[in-house]
């Protein structure tokens, strides 16, 4: 089943030829790709650079069911091969560690192959920059993949803002805390643990990076807010650790309205504990990620109500995310899933050269991707100066 008010995969029946550079044994996000790819039937998965290591790239690729020509161990050979079959990739999907993103996505942009990526989208503004000029230059779709826009009860949430029903919005509160790092987890071996605890890979942010742009991200989307400035403290509570495993940051917004956002990777008793609470003249709304398919809304004076997804009460924007019917649980697989068929949308319009049929489709691009890094590089600067206030530079 697709998304409600889109087509189906009967109407197109060629499935659009997705790659994947990363994502071979041993990793969790490419796996999450793969599954939200085929989940509406918009994409077939025909080939990857799974991992540098050709003997491992080789058994992950076999593993997948790839033909054997169309396993690679070196992204730039895969970008020009494919550009040249008749048959080769429409897009995609970069699930590395984060320092190779750029490089990545840079080789198959100048192959003239859409582009959708994991975050932060790059370690550097500098380099996210030059990404979205080259993707504007070459006319490509460059996707990145914060899923959590893609829950119908955020996409309500964003519609509701939109309409006017919070009224001015004045307080943002965001958090997004895990246990997982509580212990040294990366001298264990732990890859997961390895790569995010290491600048050389994760790039200069830790938890703020890895999940702190999450929830930069989802204030933003479903507010509409320009941050315009941050005052941070970044700590690393675990002796070794060479990067943030605890953020703490206020923020100053264009329309003059406050907001606080913590990211913890070391808060016991916290799995996956994204939270968004806005809060406006006329009334306040919450979303937990842990209970996607409910939010909370508080219209001043009155009593709290609890929407639900697939409801009579959910507006038009969460309808067109959910699948199934009220009281089946949609999560983390179907957001994902969610974001992927919106870029298919946008993938087929442009194999036609024109513009999307489906103005309500859409998707976190790299202009969202940017913001992120900005984001991630002013907290930086703003702990380093003693929690000084900090401009983004955007």
């Amino acid at each position: 089943m697709t998304i409600k008010g889109s087509k189906t995969a009967a109407a197109f029946p060629a499935r659009i030829r997705l790659g994947m550079v990363g994502g071979g044994e041993g990793a969790f996000i490419g796996a999450v790709h793969r599954i939200a790819a085929r989940l509406d039937d918009q994409y077939e998965f025909v080939a990857g650079a799974l991992s540098a290591t050709p003997e491992k790239a080789q058994r992950s690729g076999a593993a997948l069911g790839l033909a054997s020509e169309r396993i690679y161990s070196d992204f730039r050979e895969m970008a020009q091969a494919e550009a040249a079959r008749p048959d080769g990739i429409e897009a995609v999907a970069i699930v590395t560690p984060n320092h190779m993103h750029a490089p990545v996505a840079e080789a198959f942009l100048k192959a003239g192959i859409h582009v959708i990526c994991d975050k932060p989208v790059t370690t550097t503004s500098k380099d996210a920059k030059k990404l979205q000029a080259l993707a504007a230059k070459k006319k490509l779709i460059f996707a990145v993949t914060h899923n959590y826009t893609g829950y119908p009860m955020v996409r309500q949430a964003r519609q509701m803002v939109q309409e006017g029903k919070l009224g001015d919005i004045r307080v943002v509160q965001v958090e997004y805390p895990q246990d997982w790092l509580t212990e040294k987890l990366e001298d264990t071996g732990q890859k997961q643990a390895a790569w995010r605890s290491d600048p050389k890979q994760s790039g200069a942010g830790g938890a703020i990076g890895d999940i702190g742009t999450h929830a930069h991200n989802l204030a933003a989307y479903v507010t509409g807010l320009q941050l315009v400035e941050l005052c941070a403290e970044l700590t690393s509570f675990v002796k070794g650790r060479a990067l943030d495993d605890n953020a703490n940051v206020m923020l100053r917004y264009a329309n003059g309205a406050r907001g606080l956002l913590w990211a913890s990777q070391v808060a016991p008793g916290n799995e996956n504990n994204l939270k968004l609470r806005v809060y406006g003249s006329k009334g306040g709304l919450e979303w937990r990620q842990e209970h996607p398919n409910q939010l909370h809304w508080s219209p001043f004076g009155q009593p709290t109500q609890i929407i639900a997804r697939a409801t009579g009460a959910a507006n038009a924007s969460a309808a067109r995310a959910s699948r199934i019917p009220a009281g089946h649980p949609e999560g983390y697989l179907e957001a994902f899933a969610t974001l992927y068929t919106e870029v298919a949308q946008a993938i087929r319009a442009a194999r036609k050269g024109g513009p999307r049929a489906d103005k309500a489709a859409h998707f976190p691009t790299i202009d969202d991707g940017l913001k992120g890094v900005a984001f991630i590089e002013a907290v930086v600067a703003s702990s380093k100066k003693g929690g000084r206030w900090t401009r983004l530079d955007a």
